[in-house]
C-alpha cells in the first residue's frame, strides 16, 4: 500500500503518510490515489488550491458551510507549516477541540481535514508552498471563519505575532460563529 493512514483524536480527520522513493537523483510519491483513499473511507476530491504564504503568516481559520462544506487533502510542496483542524461539529465528542500537525516537504505528511472542521495554518520556514485539494468547490457565499487566537480553543499555535489578513483579523470568536454543523459518525 502506498500510503500509511491514521486516524486522528477529532473525528474524520486522517493523518497521512505516503510511501516515498528515494535515490540520488530525488524522490518519488503518489500524493493522492482514489482506489486507495476509498479503501480507507475517504472521499474524492473537486478542487485544488495552490498557496505560496511568507514566513509568519496564518491563514484560517476557515470553513465553508453545507451544503458545500469542504474535506481538505493538505500538503507542503516547499516549506513548512503547522497545520491545525478545529472542530466545529454540534454534538461531537471532539467539538471545539483543535488537532494540529506539522507538515513540510521534507516530512511528506499529510492531513486530511473532514467537513464540518475549520482549517489553518501556519508558516515556519522562509516560505511555504501549500497544496489542498477539496471535496466540494469553494462557494464565497458560504464561507466562513473563527479568530485563531480564541482563548476557548487555545491552539497552541508556535507563533504568537502570526501576519494575518484584514478578513482573518475580523474572524469571530467559536461561541459567536454561525456554522450549522451537526456531528455525525465518520
Amino acid at each position: 500500500m502506498p500510503f500509511r493512514f491514521e486516524n486522528g483524536e477529532v473525528p474524520g480527520v486522517v493523518r497521512i503518510e505516503p510511501r516515498v522513493f528515494q535515490d540520488a537523483r530525488g524522490f518519488f510519491l503518489e500524493f493522492y490515489k482514489q482506489s486507495e483513499f476509498a479503501k480507507y473511507g475517504l472521499p474524492d476530491f473537486v478542487q485544488g488550491n495552490h498557496s505560496l504564504s511568507s514566513k509568519g503568516t496564518l491563514r484560517g481559520l476557515h470553513f465553508q458551510r453545507d451544503p458545500e462544506a469542504q474535506g481538505k487533502l493538505v500538503h507542503v510542496v516547499r516549506g513548512e507549516i503547522f497545520d491545525v483542524a478545529v472542530d466545529l461539529r454540534e454534538g461531537a465528542p471532539s467539538f471545539g477541540r483543535w488537532e494540529g500537525a506539522g507538515l513540510s516537504a521534507e516530512n511528506h505528511r499529510m492531513l486530511y481535514i473532514p467537513p464540518g472542521c475549520a482549517h489553518g495554518f501556519c508558516v515556519l520556514s522562509d516560505e511555504a508552498e501549500v497544496m489542498y485539494a477539496t471535496t466540494a468547490e469553494y462557494a464565497r457565499d458560504l464561507e466562513g471563519g473563527v479568530v485563531w487566537n480564541d482563548p476557548d480553543l487555545a491552539i497552541d499555535w508556535p507563533i504568537t505575532k502570526p501576519s494575518l489578513s484584514e478578513r482573518d483579523k475580523r474572524l469571530p470568536r467559536l461561541r459567536d460563529a454561525t456554522a450549522g454543523f451537526v456531528f455525525r459518525q465518520p
